[in-house]
């Protein structure tokens, strides 16, 4: 747990945001590059970003109900694959705003986009694929039972076209290690 304590005030502060009523709005977190978020060339280490992204969809998850739903259920999350693109370095003690957001989902998998905005620009763009895991009955929730739990009826929005792309992607890389 290498970041218990930005694990532990994003829990805390959780308390006193407003509750994410629209699944499909973005959470945002304001955060700084510190000095244990760095590499030798001064800047936020990349393997940093994705723990970084996992304070997002925290965030998310607290205030969104689905933390309740996953006591309820006795599920976890986790996560099938992701993809990161830098674009913009993160400098020592830099502010940036990390804005997690449910792009769609399909019977299984909820795609999540996650930006790094750095003065208003993309510094960097993470993309994930997750789902719920039943930890007594050792399947994963299908998506639409989720978010009836949460309250939240409607349908997928259709995914934007960098996330069907990526999902060919993985298509492909699926089969590469089918039979490794």
């Amino acid at each position: 747990m290498n970041l218990l304590l930005r694990v532990l005030w994003v829990w805390l502060s959780s308390y006193f945001k407003p509750r994410i009523a629209d699944i499909l709005a973005p959470a945002d977190l304001n955060l700084r590059v510190l000095p244990n978020d760095l590499d030798f060339n001064m800047h936020m280490n990349n393997g940093r970003y994705l723990t970084i992204m996992d304070l997002g969809r925290l965030d998310l998850i607290l205030r969104s109900g689905l933390l309740k739903m996953m006591l309820k259920q006795k599920s976890v999350p986790i996560l099938a694959s992701c993809k990161l693109r830098y674009r913009l370095s993160l400098d020592p003690f830099q502010k940036y705003k990390l804005r997690t957001q449910i792009l769609g989902w399909d019977k299984k998998w909820v795609y999540i986009e996650q930006r790094f905005l750095k003065n208003g620009k993309v510094a960097a763009i993470g993309l994930v694929k997750g789902c719920f895991f039943d930890q007594r009955s050792k399947t994963t929730i299908p998506t639409a039972d989720l978010l009836h739990l949460i309250g939240y009826d409607g349908t997928s929005p259709e995914l934007p076209a960098h996330i069907i792309d990526w999902q060919k992607a993985e298509t492909t890389l699926k089969e590469v290690t089918k039979n490794a």
